[in-house]
C-alpha cells in the first residue's frame, strides 16, 4: 500500500474564489485517473508555470511532491501535482469532471458570483492574450482566445460570457486538433475585465505573466499598441458603445469600457506586480 500524503479532502465541498479558480484550472490542465488495480483514484494538475502549481498545492494543503518533466525540443519544462484522494475524486466527479475529459468535457454549474474566478482559472490553463499586428494598420489587434478539445464546453462558455461581457454569442472555430473561442478588440477587453475585476490583491490565484499583459493593456494601452480601444473618437469605441447602448436599453450591462478602465486603474494602481 502506498504512502498516504496529507491534503484537504473537503476542499471542493464548498465554494470559494480559490476553489472556483482551481476548478477552472483543472478543467483546462487537470485530469482524473482511476487505477482500479491498485484501488487508487487521483487528480493530476500539469502546467509549465511552477509558481501557480505551487500555489494550488498550498491552497489544497497538500504534502504531495511536484514532479518535473524536463524540456524536450520545443516543449517547455512541465510541473505536475498528482494527488491521491478518493474523496476529491468523488467531489470533482459530482461537479462534472470525468476521466479522459478532453473531447467530451461539459461546462459545469458554477455559482454566479464565482464565475469570473472559474473562467480565469480555465483561461490560465488554456487561454491566450494576443496583441496581433495587422498589415497596413497603425494599431495592434487585441485577441482573447480560449482553447478546448470539447466544442460543447466552448459553446456553453460563449453563452455564459454573452450577458456580462460580450453582448453577443462569440463563434467557436475548428482549429483541426482542437476548438477555439475568440474575442477581439472591445469584446476582448470586456472578457478580461470580467475575469480580473475581482482578483485578490495578493494575486495568488492567477498566472502573473498573463495578468501583467492585462495590466499593461489597461494602464498603458499605447505601450501594447491598443490605445484606440479607449479612445472615444475611434471607430472601435463608437461601434462598441452603440452596441452597449442597445444592450442597456434591453436591461443588460451598461457600464462602458472607459468606466471599467477607470475602475481597473484605481484598483491596480495600488497593486504592484512582478513580471
Amino acid at each position: 500500500m502506498g504512502i498516504k500524503y496529507k491534503v484537504d479532502e473537503n476542499f471542493f465541498k464548498r465554494w470559494t474564489y480559490e476553489n472556483a479558480y482551481i476548478l477552472g484550472f483543472i478543467f483546462a490542465d487537470g485530469s482524473l485517473e482511476n487505477s482500479p488495480y491498485i484501488r487508487g483514484k487521483y487528480l493530476r494538475i500539469t502546467n509549465t508555470d511552477l509558481p501557480i502549481i505551487s500555489r494550488i498545492k498550498t491552497a489544497l494543503k497538500s504534502c504531495h511532491h511536484i514532479g518535473i518533466a524536463p524540456a524536450t525540443g520545443n516543449r517547455k519544462e512541465k510541473y505536475s501535482l498528482r494527488i491521491g484522494s478518493k474523496e476529491i475524486y468523488k467531489d470533482l466527479g459530482r461537479i462534472g469532471l470525468r476521466p479522459n475529459k478532453s473531447l467530451n468535457m461539459q461546462f459545469p454549474e458554477i455559482p454566479r458570483r464565482f464565475m469570473g474566478d472559474f473562467i480565469r482559472g480555465y483561461f490560465d490553463g488554456d487561454g491566450t492574450i494576443c496583441f496581433e499586428w495587422e498589415k497596413n494598420k497603425s494599431k495592434n489587434r487585441l485577441k482573447v482566445i480560449f482553447t478546448s478539445g470539447s466544442k460543447d464546453f466552448l459553446l456553453r462558455l460563449s453563452e455564459v460570457l454573452q450577458e456580462p461581457c460580450a453582448g453577443y454569442s462569440a463563434k467557436v472555430y475548428d482549429s483541426r486538433r482542437s476548438y477555439q473561442l475568440i474575442y477581439r478588440s472591445r469584446q476582448a477587453v470586456n472578457v478580461l475585465n470580467f475575469m480580473y475585476d475581482r482578483i485578490k490583491p495578493d494575486l495568488s490565484m492567477c498566472i502573473k505573466r498573463k495578468y501583467a499583459k492585462y495590466k499593461d493593456l489597461m494602464l498603458r494601452p499605447r505601450l501594447v499598441g491598443c490605445d484606440n480601444l479607449f479612445d472615444k473618437k475611434s471607430k472601435i469605441w463608437t461601434y462598441g458603445t452603440a452596441g452597449r447602448r442597445t444592450q442597456a436599453a434591453k436591461g443588460g450591462v451598461c457600464k462602458t469600457p472607459m468606466q471599467r478602465f477607470d475602475s481597473a486603474r484605481r484598483l491596480h494602481s495600488a497593486t504592484p506586480i512582478s513580471s
